[in-house]
């Protein structure tokens, strides 16, 4: 299988504009195992870094007591009012996503005496599709269908809910050995109170947003916060498959006028001629230039592609 080169060397988080404070972490909620009336962070042994984000830090931890091994997000609020609500956000999302196997689930949350916040989550012991990709190479077209009827599965669960993502990338699927993956990091995720409640910030990684999140205005001021999601998606699996971000060619580095020059008045990427008929249709399905033809994740569930999968079926890598 090829390996992924040159990728290690791109930096698809673009800057952008009006950005949420964030924090990129694991994600959603089920069970409360360790909440925070029975355990403190006091209770748990670190024992490794698994990532960084603005405002928070994520590490592998051990329960001193039971051995269990957990992720630890550890949000420092530093007293600031607008980070502290976005911490209540996330809370109050991992709280809603409480029971799909498609989302990592959060086993409690606790606050220290100085005001940070630390969520416990799931640990996921084969890191993020993102990093599958450069050390293992491009994935085959069984093994990305078999992640996408679980991402789909994710996605369903939250839209059902009124949960929009708004970030979805490889960085942000985390997958265990089984090679079941899950839907992490709502650091920038939206409830949608209403039907037709806004989602136009400029928050997520630049590089995977939909036309329309660029230019709402030309897509007649109607950006749908679901349809988004799906185009985000649709990406996804096409880097996985070709081994680099779709609208770049290998080794390029991008850059913003470039992005959304490629995104909003190009033509959507197409997948190598390798690619199957039914992957290209699938694909075809998720990167519609106009939000309201791109399918739902309730319909790309039942597109060829994925349907005959079992929806827990872990995705073999070769």
């Amino acid at each position: 299988m090829a390996l992924v080169r040159d990728r290690r060397h791109l930096s698809l988080q673009l800057p952008s504009q009006d950005i949420l404070p964030r924090f990129p972490l694991p994600l959603p909620p089920t069970t409360t195992s360790h909440s925070s009336a029975t355990a403190s962070a006091a209770d748990f042994e670190k024992l490794q870094v698994l990532g960084h984000g603005n405002g928070g830090t994520v590490y592998k931890v051990r329960h001193k007591h039971t051995s269990k091994t957990y992720a630890l997000k550890l949000v420092r609020t530093n007293l600031d009012p607008a980070l502290h609500r976005q911490v209540l956000l996330e809370l109050e999302i991992l709280r809603r996503a409480t029971d799909s196997l498609h989302v990592v689930q959060s086993h409690g949350t606790f606050e220290k005496p100085n005001g940070d916040v630390a969520i416990l989550l799931e640990y996921m012991d084969a890191g993020t599709l993102d990093c599958l990709l450069k050390t293992a190479g491009t994935f085959s077209e069984d093994a990305i269908a078999a992640a996408a009827r679980q991402i789909l599965g994710g996605l369903d669960y939250l839209h059902s809910r009124k949960i929009v993502h708004r970030d979805i990338k490889p960085a942000n699927l985390l997958v265990n050995k089984k090679m079941e993956v899950k839907i992490a990091d709502f650091g920038v995720s939206k409830i949608m109170r209403r039907t037709l409640d806004p989602c136009k910030s400029y928050v997520g990684t630049c590089a995977y947003m939909s036309p329309e999140r660029f230019d709402p205005e030309a897509y007649g001021g109607n950006y749908d916060g679901y349809a988004g999601d799906i185009w985000s998606f649709g990406l996804t699996l096409m880097e996985l498959y070709m081994g680099r971000f779709p609208f770049l060619e290998s080794g390029q580095r991008p850059d913003w006028a470039t992005l959304m020059c490629a995104i909003c008045f190009g033509e959507p990427p197409g997948l190598p001629e390798s690619a199957s008929a039914e992957f290209r249709s699938f694909i075809g399905c998720c990167l519609e230039k106009e939000s309201g033809k791109r399918w739902t994740a309730a319909q790309l569930l039942t597109h060829p592609f994925v349907s005959g999968l079992p929806e827990n079926q872990g995705a073999k890598k070769y």
